[in-house]
């Protein structure tokens, strides 16, 4: 059996299409914060693997409820390692300080500059501590068809504005929430104890937020010009990594996942999206 919490979340509503046999939760339905019901709850259904999809991902937020953020990001991924099931989580690239100028592999140290990073670097510290069988996938700027997200909103202000700035030079890989979904799927029978540990999963290629947003407009044939920003200029109050692209190779010569160019995923989506809207 097959448990998937954060069925609301983007990844997590990517999941529902491909694991119709799964169960999905919500945080209103099994709280992964509270230890006796994820243990009930585990034991009840005899779930054999887990996918946490489950996150606090507010990450400007995260800075003024540091104990909601390290609740769910933290205590919630040890609260699914202590029920022996075999897991896999989802980490973000925000653990790492975006100073190596170089993609990112797993071996690389971390130092997250927020919370939000902290909150989930502690959360694959315990899973993999209590967890004999886990696999942590850290993924970059995930979109979707499905809730808030950076698309979305770029395709919103798109329509509504004539003129945009966007940040420049904060560089990653946009992922799309469908391929991550389906590299998932792709490693759930394959998980075991020798190949436990932390691997990396964007899509290829890599560009600055900027960037992304020209695309974006681009491809939506969108009449509105987007106009370079740079992060001083638009102080926030959580701390970003300026250059977070992840290493792909590891999880591709381990599992045989392949990584789909970002500006294809990108096109496929958007096409999805626009086709919604008409």
């Amino acid at each position: 059996m097959l448990w998937v919490p954060g069925k609301n979340g983007q990844l997590g509503q990517e999941l529902q299409k491909l694991l119709p046999n799964a169960i999905f939760t919500s945080s209103r339905e099994l709280d992964i914060t509270n230890a006796v019901a994820v243990r009930d709850f585990v034991a009840k259904h005899k779930f054999d693997t887990i996918i946490n999809c489950a996150a606090y991902t507010a990450v400007d937020k995260a800075e003024d409820e540091k104990e909601q953020a390290s609740l769910v990001n933290h205590y919630g991924p040890l609260n699914l390692a202590r029920t022996g099931a075999k897991i896999i989580h989802i980490s973000t690239d925000y653990v790492f300080d975006g100073t190596k100028g170089s993609p990112y592999d797993e071996s690389d140290a971390t130092g997250p500059n927020s919370h939000y990073g902290e909150s989930k670097l502690a959360g694959e510290q315990s899973l993999l501590a209590y967890s004999e069988v886990a696999v942590v996938i850290r993924t970059s700027w995930l979109y979707s068809e499905f809730g808030s997200n950076f698309v979305k909103t770029m395709l919103r202000l798109g329509a509504e504005r004539k003129n945009l700035n966007v940040v420049c030079d904060q560089i990653g890989s946009p992922t799309c929430a469908s391929d991550l979904a389906r590299a998932i799927v792709t490693i759930i029978p394959q998980l075991s104890k020798s190949n436990s540990g932390i691997y990396h999963y964007s899509n290829a290629g890599q560009c600055s937020w900027f960037e992304f947003a020209n695309m974006i407009m681009h491809l939506a044939c969108l009449n509105c010009s987007v106009m370079p920003l740079t992060r001083d200029n638009y102080p926030t109050k959580a701390k970003r990594p300026s250059y977070s692209v992840l290493d792909n190779s590891k999880i591709s010569k381990t599992f045989g996942v392949t990584q789909t160019p970002w500006k294809i995923s990108l096109q496929k989506t958007l096409e999805n999206l626009l086709a919604l809207n008409l």
